[in-house]
């Protein structure tokens, strides 16, 4: 008989989780990247690390921050999961992870936690580890400076608005948002390209381990889109990310942002899987 147990982690089990983690690291990347920063205490985590163990070997994880993001989750390690967030309640403004475990965990949440705002059931992982030799990077694009606070911050908050469907600055009045900005901004992960003080383009580098790394917040403003700019700024981007973080790049995209989808094959990029994501 298989006997299985789910617990909350505790520090002392950073070496087994971290194993779990980097046994896939691209779609790990971001739990990853957390872990490894600030281990398993919940206080520095930001939230819970579940584990799942099959015959005392942890097999699969839970992240439960903010976030509900099943890693590396077997179909009974989903069904424990979900077993354990239906008692705590819904603590987390969306659930995201690989599409399967992830649309397994809603379908047995959902009867308690939903209606969802938004769900989105397919967004295809993309990643390269070589830019195309077709695109330019943009030498316009760089590293955003700490005194550019104020200047990238709006084009932030828009991305972020038209991405997620809410502000930032709801709530708190943006103090999260605000400092995680400037985290990436002092870690050199923000990158734009800035025209008479006006964000034309942004990314951000949003996650980085050693294996792999994932970009996030691609936004162009309003009045420069049709022109070039997502394909040559994340070419810059790119070369930065390949050069100075890791060997492996990553990001994740709406299936139904075919623009994207086109733009980011271009200058690389090539779909590897899916995540998933359900916004409260």
């Amino acid at each position: 008989m298989t006997q299985t147990t789910t617990r909350v982690l505790e520090p002392s089990d950073l070496g087994a989780a971290l194993a779990v983690l980097e046994s896939e690291p691209v779609a790990n990347a971001f739990v990853t990247s957390r872990v490894q920063i600030a281990g398993l205490d919940p206080w520095r985590l930001g939230g819970e690390m579940w584990g799942w163990s099959a015959n005392g070997h942890l097999r699969s994880l839970c992240y439960s921050g903010a976030n509900l993001v099943p890693i590396c989750a077997t179909p009974e390690a989903v069904r424990a999961f979900a077993d354990r967030a239906r008692r705590a309640g819904r603590r987390c403004s969306s659930i995201v992870g690989p599409a399967g475990p992830t649309a397994q965990l809603w379908r047995l949440l959902e009867p308690g936690w939903g209606p969802a705002r938004e769900v989105r059931a397919n967004q295809p992982l993309m990643v390269t580890e070589s830019p195309s030799a077709d695109v330019a990077p943009d030498p316009l694009v760089r590293r955003v400076r700490k005194d550019e606070m104020d200047v990238l911050m709006p084009a932030c908050v828009a991305m972020f608005t038209e991405e997620v469907g809410i502000s930032p600055l709801a709530g708190d009045g943006g103090l999260l948002y605000q400092a995680r900005v400037a985290e990436l901004i002092g870690a050199g992960r923000s990158f734009a390209r800035i025209d008479d003080g006006k964000v034309v383009f942004k990314a951000e580098i949003g996650a980085t381990t050693a294996q792999a790394c994932q970009i996030q917040g691609v936004w162009v403003a309003p009045e420069y889109r049709g022109r070039g700019h997502s394909e040559t700024g994340m070419a810059a981007v790119l070369r930065y990310a390949l050069a100075d973080v890791a060997p492996i790049v990553s990001l994740y995209v709406n299936d139904y942002n075919t623009p994207a989808r086109k733009a980011y094959r271009r200058i690389g990029f090539r779909e590897t899987g899916a995540f998933m994501s359900v916004l409260f």
